[in-house]
């Protein structure tokens, strides 16, 4: 039996966000215990976000889907922060923080071209 697939799992920017999610889940597991209520689950579901609002805004006229992936843009921003504030607190090494920080200027880059994209195509239409 095949696994039907939604429009929205072929783009390659929500790829990079499962990916991204994955990340972070992963090394937030190493968070100390303290953090589960502070950082860690704003961390999640910050990153979380990002790919859920590009599922959600999928399928939707331009300007909807838009909406959402500036939504997702938003989150990205949120993840940096917490980035930052995982680096200050020594939660992770330098290369990791260097790691994170290139996805989320990827993931920034990838979802601010599919604005334009989208934004183009509105207009030709």
């Amino acid at each position: 039996m095949k696994t039907e697939k939604f429009n929205f799992e072929e783009l390659n920017v929500y790829q990079k966000s499962l990916l991204f999610v994955d990340k972070i889940y992963e090394q937030t597991r190493k968070f100390p215990r303290g953090e589960a209520y502070g950082l860690t689950s704003q961390f999640r579901r910050a990153a979380t976000s990002i790919a859920l609002n590009i599922a959600e805004g999928a399928g939707s006229s331009n300007p909807e889907f838009r909406r959402y992936l500036q939504i997702s843009l938003n989150s990205v921003k949120e993840c940096v922060v917490c980035v930052e504030i995982a680096k200050r607190q020594t939660y992770f090494q330098l290369n990791e923080y260097e790691d994170y920080r290139q996805d989320l200027a990827e993931l920034s880059k990838m979802l601010t071209s599919l604005m334009k994209y989208l934004n183009n195509n509105q207009k030709k239409n």
